[in-house]
């Protein structure tokens, strides 16, 4: 499913966010200071954002393989990036740091209520950790989405990792990267198209071109386009919701993830479980695009 380009016009604060960062990230870089210890947890940045489109939910919630008539009146919480990370950015802006080179390491969500898809949406992020060992800086930083009605609804965390240039190379045995359980079973697939990653950007904001230019893509070190990391938080989402909890989208109540390694597109890839685990990839014990865990709860 193609999405409409004018979801782009709504992303207004997330296409300004990215221009700060990019703006800003030749300042930061010059600035860098070695052993720098913010104070921790950091102070907090709040704001209100305005409810979200009903036609831009609807086409969210169809492009990651979701059933738009499981949310009615309530939204998607692996929605909370397109609203969230110009506040988030805000947390580590003034860092000294070149923030544009930062990663997405991986992300996770706690529903306590249902956020109501009408109301205003009442936002507090804050840097809630900074782990800097000389070679790569992980920054954890926490949103609290809430509502009049919905105190304290959704929080969500993302782990942000910054490779730092004045690393060398870590002699030793190399760490392996997560991989399928051997027992794992496959709850259900999906196919991804060369365009998804545009898709996302329109629906979200998040418009990084590693995701939708191939040339820039390759220029950046890699061998194509890739989804979004958060694109394949929320796919994972669906796929759970859809058919391990028939489509009742109150039980599931947390999800973490980390983000692993590139998913390329096109790319068609299958969602396994073992008991609260979860991972994204092609075939048990096999290598993992993401791999992660959730809890389940009746919060309709």
């Amino acid at each position: 499913m193609e999405v409409s380009i004018f979801h782009a016009f709504r992303q207004g604060p997330m296409i300004a966010t990215l221009a700060r960062v990019a703006s800003a990230s030749i300042t930061q870089h010059l600035f860098q200071t070695k052993g720098f210890i913010p104070d921790i947890p950091g102070p907090e940045y709040s704001s209100v954002a305005a409810p979200r489109s009903q036609a831009l939910i609807h086409d969210y919630i169809a492009h990651v393989g979701g059933a738009p008539d499981n949310y009615l009146g309530i939204l998607p919480p692996h929605f909370f990036p397109q609203w969230g990370v110009p506040l988030l950015a805000q947390t580590i802006h003034s860092l000294p740091y070149d923030v544009s080179k930062v990663l997405n390491g991986g992300a996770k969500f706690l529903v306590n209520k249902q956020l109501p898809a009408t109301e205003p949406l009442k936002l507090r992020a804050r840097l809630i950790d900074l782990d800097d060992n000389g070679h790569r800086v992980i920054f954890t930083q926490q949103l609290i989405t809430e509502t009049d009605t919905a105190p304290e609804a959704l929080i969500s965390e993302i782990k942000a990792i910054l490779p730092l240039k004045r690393a060398k190379q870590v002699q030793g045995v190399k760490k392996e990267k997560p991989r399928i359980h051997e027992d794992a079973q496959e709850i259900g697939q999906f196919r991804l198209s060369a365009n998804d990653g545009l898709n996302f950007a329109k629906l979200t904001g998040d418009f990084n071109p590693v995701h939708w230019i191939k040339l820039y893509a390759r220029l950046s070190g890699f061998s194509g386009t890739f989804l979004h990391g958060f694109s394949s938080m929320a796919r994972v989402a669906e796929v759970l919701i859809k058919n391990r909890l028939s489509g009742r989208v109150g039980y599931l109540q947390s999800l973490e993830v980390k983000f692993i390694r590139p998913l390329f597109l096109p790319n068609s890839v299958s969602v396994f479980i073992h008991q609260d685990e979860i991972w994204l990839g092609h075939a048990p014990g096999g290598a993992a695009y993401l791999s992660g865990r959730f809890s389940l709860g009746n919060l309709a």
